[in-house]
């Protein structure tokens, strides 16, 4: 097999360079919506033997990037894969999500956390990137992926998914300083799980701040964006060129404040234009995005249609197109595999 020696279009993109079409890849892109996915989740039904037996992991990872070539794969896990290795036990239960078996609502359930080890509590982490480095090569990117620290803290705390963060945001506003200790041990942890991932072949690696579109403007300033940041200087410190994405779904009032975490790229929901943001974030700031999921349940030329006026509004340089969340699970894998082919053979010029 020929190695291609190209810089894959997702790090020419982080460049900001001049490009004919766009890198693509999706969120979640490796997944339930895919018939090859199902069929490996019968035989292994517990999402943490499928994320983290590395032969697992690295079979899921790649599925869709055998399937679709996008431009990026990213690393098959979940944002909570780190917190058993900082003292916060849980699990993964299908249909579900995360539990936390022992939410944390204490300081000294907080004293008792330890910084995280990832080598000795994460190895599985470094045999997938390695081996996802060599399988992919230069044809696209790998990337890394995290949790941000207010979306964990929310799971830490409301023990597993939420409607109305009542523990969380009970906390931020009767025990701030209790809910600020636990931001900055979390945020500590994830800039060494970030490094970690980028030294084991991650190339990219983009934060979820899932919660963070919950928070009022004024909350967002102080439990969410002071602990990007935090994680921000300290990958930035020792990999300061390693692009860094930040996606919060329901994000459209935040953009601007988005852009103040340091992140190179602001990935966007659906709810807001494209062409709108770039006018928000500025020219020094990439984006990624933002087709609604949904779209791809539509007819074809409407999702051709969507993907030329979002790569038309992006512009040429610093966009990445993907969705405005992740792949729904009832997607079907032909409309998939269609988003690629139009964004790959995308003509500038309009004779698409």
């Amino acid at each position: 097999m020929t190695v291609s020696t190209q810089v894959p279009y997702l790090l020419r993109a982080a460049r900001h360079e001049v490009l004919d079409r766009p890198p693509v890849w999706m969120m979640r892109q490796a997944g339930r919506y895919m018939k090859a996915y199902r069929e490996l989740r019968d035989k292994y039904p517990s999402f943490r033997d499928r994320s983290e037996i590395p032969e697992v992991a690295i079979e899921i990872s790649l599925q869709p990037f055998r399937a679709f070539a996008p431009d990026g794969v990213i690393l098959f896990s979940d944002i909570v894969t780190p917190l058993p290795g900082i003292g916060i036990d849980m699990d993964i239960v299908e249909g579900k999500g995360p539990i936390i078996n022992s939410p944390i609502r204490s300081q000294e359930q907080i004293d008792q956390l330890y910084p995280l080890e990832p080598e000795e509590k994460l190895p599985f982490i470094r045999e997938i990137l390695q081996a996802l480095r060599q399988e992919v090569g230069n044809r696209a990117a790998v990337l890394g992926f995290v949790g941000a620290p207010w979306t964990l803290a929310a799971y830490a705390i409301e023990g597993k998914g939420s409607k109305d963060y009542e523990q969380i945001k009970g906390m931020a506003f009767r025990e701030p300083s209790l809910l600020h200790q636990l931001l900055e041990k979390l945020a500590d942890a994830l800039a060494v799980y970030i490094r970690y991932q980028i030294d084991s072949g991650a190339q990219m690696v983009q934060m979820f701040d899932s919660w963070a579109g919950q928070l009022s403007p004024q909350d967002f300033e102080t439990f969410a964006l002071p602990y990007q940041q935090r994680v921000v200087r300290q990958v930035k410190a020792t990999h300061p060129d390693t692009p860094l994405i930040l996606y919060i779904n329901g994000s459209a009032g935040l953009l601007e404040r988005m852009a103040q975490s340091g992140m190179d790229f602001i990935s966007l929901d659906w709810t807001v234009d494209m062409a709108e943001a770039r006018n928000r974030l500025g020219a020094h700031v990439g984006v990624q995005g933002n087709l609604d999921p949904c779209a791809l349940f539509g007819s074809k030329e409407l999702i051709r249609d969507r993907i030329h006026d979002t790569i038309r509004k992006a512009g040429n340089r610093g966009h990445i197109l993907n969705l405005g969340h992740g792949v729904l699970q009832n997607t079907p894998e032909e409309n998939v595999a269609f988003f690629f082919e139009t964004a790959k053979q995308f003509n500038p010029l309009g004779a698409n």
